[in-house]
């Protein structure tokens, strides 16, 4: 498994400076925000200098993805038309960027934060649209050539490995795929009953995953960094490895300050060094 940190963790408007603090943290490769490069995480426009500059920062650390996550559910047409536009920009300035990789989030009805649960978005018509707009992002990764990578996560309509399984059944699109991060499937419960979800989860989505995150939950059910809170990060990492998978390990909601700790946390973890 490659090593790889979100970029972001690090302060700084120059790609250069900041893969070159992922890199001296102990990362080998990163997921990179275009805030990094000055500029809004979806931006209406990237120019030939940005592109060149994030390339060139890329031989000190490998970009494996670009986030480009924007809610696909906004309840405003208006809002959900203008990321699918900024979706388009992101995926044109991929190849010359040197990444053939975007995230993105499943949305939520909520209209002020996408990565805030809502009731309607276990409705039909929340699935609906849904699968509309994900159609739409689609035929924009499949002109481009990149692939979009989703995140189950419970504040979202993908809230479980089984409703990306509809969805990429549905889809049936080789440019979908999937981030899997475990501590997005679980807020409070048993360390038996977290161990069944995360191997459950695997089992069902492994095949389609082009890349993992690590974070983790402390005990009230909030987001920690990996290594700080309850996620049983030696039965993570071994399932990962018992389906073959050997693509990069992306940690983020950490402080730079503590990205050394983390790095070598998970590099114990991937080395089998409890």
């Amino acid at each position: 498994m490659k090593l790889g940190i979100f970029a972001k963790t690090f302060e700084g408007h120059d790609p250069k400076t900041v893969l070159d603090a992922a890199k001296a943290s102990g990362f080998s490769c990163v997921q990179y925000n275009m805030a990094c490069s000055g500029l809004g995480p979806m931006p209406d426009a990237i120019s030939p200098d940005v592109i060149k500059a994030v390339r060139s920062a890329s031989s000190v650390a490998e970009i494996v993805a670009v986030s480009g996550t924007y809610n696909m559910i906004h309840p405003h047409v208006l809002a959900r038309g203008f990321g699918l536009a900024r979706l388009q920009v992101l995926a044109k300035a991929c190849s010359g960027m040197g990444t053939k990789v975007i995230t993105l989030c499943t949305g939520t009805r909520d209209v002020e934060d996408q990565w805030r649960h809502h009731a309607d978005n276990s409705s039909k018509e929340a699935w609906q649209e849904l699968c509309v707009e994900m159609e739409k992002a689609i035929k924009i990764a499949e002109k481009n050539k990149v692939v979009l990578a989703i995140e189950p996560e419970l504040a979202n309509v993908v809230n479980s490995a089984a409703k990306a399984r509809m969805l990429l059944d549905e889809m049936q699109s080789d440019h979908l795929k999937i981030v899997f991060d475990a501590a997005n499937l679980f807020e409070k419960c048993s360390t038996d009953e977290q161990r069944r979800i995360v191997a459950s989860s695997i089992d069902v989505l492994g095949d389609d995953m082009v890349m993992a995150h690590a974070k983790d939950r402390d005990g009230e059910g909030g987001f920690v960094a990996a290594g700080m809170g309850v996620l049983d990060y030696s039965f993570y990492v071994q399932c990962l490895k018992s389906i073959g998978f050997s693509g990069p390990l992306v940690t983020h909601g950490l402080k730079a300050a503590d990205a050394p700790f983390v790095a070598n946390f998970l590099k114990e973890k991937i080395n089998g060094l409890d």
